[in-house]
């Protein structure tokens, strides 16, 4: 396989200075910039048993101080890693990572333990050999997996392997008998510690499971699992199929709460705005109604008008004696037709006209 250039290690190593778990860094919330490309592999690592060795060149091991001055590109620096990696998760696969920019040209290969091995001195574990196995084989900073790898590491593997240094965290390993398994290696000059992330372990996700495991159980026969695939008991199963109705339940009159609850608060907050909005119409229904009806309202001064109005009407005023007369000239006299008598006169006129009445019915006469 072709190992990785330099430049490539150097765009994604971690800076150590300050930083925090796995090398990890307050810059690393806002990763650098860098052209379109696929970074990792498209293919998963091979196995050990696939790769070939070349037997003619001798294997001799580069110096601490040569591995971070940079090896060429076709002698890289053989860093190997092992552990259990059950239930691979992000501690393991930054703890890869580490391993894997520790010097600028970096060949990774990890161990992972069989199954018996792994039973025999830590315990039983969740996923088996295969599945770990190929999880590992998945992790885009690994160059080869080693199956079945050793517990304790021999000068013969690591000739094998032609090993320059082993990758693990700088915590004492205390199995198969001995206080650090990787005593032997550190004394020899050929570790390379790399930091432990806080917060998640296999161990961690398994006592989470234990610790909500009638939850899970519960979620398991829901999708379709049986009570003797979960090795749950009868009484057990019919107990987590009544929780969950009854959880669905609660969750319905949950549901009826919260949307009687909005349906209230509407209603709070329409009967409000109404409140307000029929102050307001009654305090402008007052005020039109006091300038109305009020002490000095309006219909106080329509009326006053409308009473000084009718007292003009009934008592007019008189017109000064003392204004001149015009004597107005006497009208012609006027004659009905057909009739010997004369039209009737104002009482005003009857003295002015009396010679002329005379003398018109002495006209008749005479006709």
């Amino acid at each position: 396989m072709e190992p990785p250039t330099s430049s490539r290690l150097n765009s994604r190593k971690r800076r150590k200075d300050g930083s925090g778990p796995n090398g990890a860094t307050e810059l690393d919330g806002i990763p650098a910039k860098m052209s379109w490309r696929s970074l990792g592999l498209r293919e998963p690592a091979p196995f050990s048993d696939e790769v070939e060795i070349d037997d003619s060149k001798p294997y001799i091991r580069v110096t601490y101080e040569e591995a971070m001055r940079g090896t060429p590109l076709n002698r890289p620096v053989r860093v190997y890693a092992d552990g259990i990696f059950d239930l691979f998760h992000s501690g393991h696969a930054r703890a890869l990572m580490q391993a894997k920019n520790l010097f600028p040209n970096t060949y990774l290969i990890v161990g992972v333990c069989s199954d018996e091995l792994t039973h025999n001195f830590k315990g039983f574990t969740v996923m088996n050999e295969n599945e770990r196995y190929d999880a590992v084989q998945h992790c885009r900073y690994v160059d080869e997996v080693v199956r079945n790898a050793p517990w304790t590491l021999t000068p013969e593997f690591l000739a094998e392997h032609r090993i320059d240094f082993v990758a693990h965290d700088d915590i004492p390993y205390s199995s198969a008998g001995s206080d650090d398994v990787y005593k032997h290696i550190k004394e020899a000059g050929m570790f390379a510690p790399t930091q432990r992330t806080e917060g998640i372990s296999t161990s961690d996700i398994i006592t989470r499971i234990v610790r909500d495991y009638d939850v899970y159980a519960r979620r398991n026969l829901q999708r379709g699992y049986t009570a003797k695939e979960l090795n749950v008991s009868f009484i057990n199963e019919k107990k987590y199929h009544l929780q969950e109705r009854v959880d669905k339940v609660k969750k319905r009159v949950k549901d009826v709460e919260e949307k009687s609850k909005e349906f209230v608060q509407k209603v709070e907050e329409k009967s409000i705005d109404l409140i307000q909005k029929w102050e307001e119409k009654s305090r402008e229904f007052i005020g039109n109604f006091l300038e109305m009806f009020g002490p000095e309202g309006a219909l106080k001064h329509m009326l006053k008008e409308g009473k000084g109005r009718m007292l003009q009407a009934i008592s007019p005023k008189q017109s000064p004696s003392s204004s001149p007369t015009h004597d107005r000239s006497p009208s012609p006299s006027f004659r009905w037709p057909f009739s010997t008598k004369t039209p009737p006169s104002s009482p005003a006129n009857r003295s002015r006209n009396e010679s002329a009445v005379t003398y018109d019915i002495s006209e008749d006469e005479e006709d």
